[in-house]
């Protein structure tokens, strides 16, 4: 995948969320072998230094663990996957409501927006 990085936002935490939108889309699933360090470091282009602070706090976080001989791990524990998405979820759609709500929708019509795709989406799968 190509990283793509915004100015005005710290690397690192473009990083962390990368990784973690990764984890919560089973990209990297449960139990899998994330790629060293240096590896993803050089495919996004940023420093070593810069990709272990992101990793370092995915550890902190409980979505990865390290086995010193092996490498670090996507966490298997599926509480700490599901809050990770429910946190992830929640700031999508933040995003999204105040955004449709800065285009002048309100509250009964975004929910009726969302109810509308949530049908095509339904009637996409029969």
């Amino acid at each position: 995948m190509k990283w793509t990085f915004e100015n005005g936002i710290p690397i690192y935490l473009q990083i962390l969320g990368r990784l973690r939108t990764e984890i919560a889309s089973g990209a990297y699933p449960p139990g899998a072998k994330l790629p060293p360090v240096r590896e993803l470091a050089l495919e996004a282009g940023v420093n070593p230094n810069t990709m272990q602070r992101a990793f370092s706090e995915l550890e902190r976080d409980g979505l990865v663990y390290t086995q010193r001989t092996s490498g670090r791990f996507v966490t298997e524990d599926a509480e700490v996957l599901k809050e990770l998405r429910k946190n992830l979820s929640k700031d999508v759609i933040e995003e999204m409501c105040t955004r449709l709500m800065r285009l002048g929708l309100s509250r009964e019509e975004i929910r009726d927006a969302v109810e509308a795709w949530a049908e095509r989406m339904e009637s996409r799968k029969e």
